[in-house]
């Protein structure tokens, strides 16, 4: 199927869905794992804080009839395969993951559990399920399509720096995920006429180093690929883009609440909402490889102008308009 055309087909398809699994039994106290890639800090509670309240108001009441397991993998991809055995051993009903490590570290640790992602790359090129329209496995959920918007952040950049013909991209070498967004941003600046610079890190000191060989290599501007290893440490990253003058584009609010240039890319929060739809209907029945993977549906544009100011930026009045939040 191809993929534009599954995007406006796929939410009727989540709700039209079979239920040919076997029921939660009226009564029974559910246990919903949750398994992070990141740190649990305010910016990603406040994401299953979304998940929760949806669950809730779809009828499931925490210490009533469910109970969550919470285990987060503070941006260490080697914690992930113990901590989705401990989900395992505490014989939860259902796990849900944020981030693509997390989802892979969950499948691979059970083929019979279900499965459900609230965020992540495209999961059929990281081998999650066998398609998009039917999962055909134990996993289903919600992406992300954070590399699929790596082109509109080029060109946002670009529109910001016209003369830009270097840009770096500083991502998570140790994420699935980031390395699939790389690839389609090398795609991408092929019709730009830019240079990209790539920065693949593993640890804090790290992106130190990398940020000092991008002023080195002259690059105007840097793209920061979202990944959970970095949220916790959002603040000092974007810290050292304004300390090195580069503007940084972002597929996440949180970053650009943090003093990034911009961001551009889902609605997490939603994602996270429409991932307790799934985790609903698994628990009423439907089997998760009948299930088709749902692409977001609401995207944000934040714009830092404290941020430009600092940097000696002037925004274009006619990006203004367009940006969803213009923080002063």
């Amino acid at each position: 199927m191809d993929r534009r055309a599954f995007m406006g087909t796929v939410a009727g398809g989540l709700f039209a869905a079979p239920l040919a699994a076997k029921a939660q039994q009226p009564g029974k106290l559910v246990r919903i794992g949750l398994l992070d890639y990141a740190a649990s800090d305010p910016a990603g509670m406040a994401r299953w804080k979304a998940f929760r309240e949806r669950l809730r108001e779809l009828g499931y009441v925490e210490g009533q009839n469910v109970v969550f397991e919470s285990r987060w993998g503070n941006g260490q991809v080697g914690r992930l395969p113990s901590l989705a055995a401990e989900l395992i051993n505490v014989k939860v009903d259902i796990i849900v993951t944020a981030g693509s490590e997390a989802a892979l570290a969950a499948k691979q640790a059970t083929s019979s559990i279900p499965i459900v992602t609230a965020t992540g790359a495209d999961p059929v090129q990281l081998g999650l399920v066998a398609g998009l329209a039917r999962a055909g496995g134990n996993v289903t959920g919600v992406t992300s399509i954070q590399s699929e918007l790596s082109g509109k952040r080029l060109e946002l950049l670009k529109q910001l720096i016209p003369r830009a013909s270097r840009i770096a991209i500083l991502w998570d070498a140790d994420n699935h995920a980031s390395a699939l967004n790389v690839r389609d941003t090398e795609a991408a600046v092929k019709s730009l006429g830019i240079v990209l610079q790539s920065f693949g890190v593993r640890s804090p000191k790290e992106v130190d180093a990398a940020y000092s060989a991008m002023k080195r290599d002259h690059a105007a501007a840097v793209i920061l690929v979202s990944s959970p290893a970095f949220m916790g440490n959002r603040r000092r990253i974007v810290d050292l883009a304004v300390t090195h003058r580069l503007p940084m584009a972002v597929g996440s609010r949180e970053y650009a609440e943090a003093g990034g240039l911009l961001s551009y890319g889902t609605d997490y929060p939603d994602l996270f909402r429409r991932a307790a739809v799934y985790v609903d209907k698994i628990l009423k029945g439907a089997r998760p490889a009948d299930l088709p993977v749902e692409q977001p549906t609401k995207f944000e544009l934040i714009i830092n102008l404290k941020t430009a100011k600092a940097l000696g930026l002037t925004i274009p009045q006619s990006l203004l308009q367009r940006a969803d939040e213009v923080i002063q």
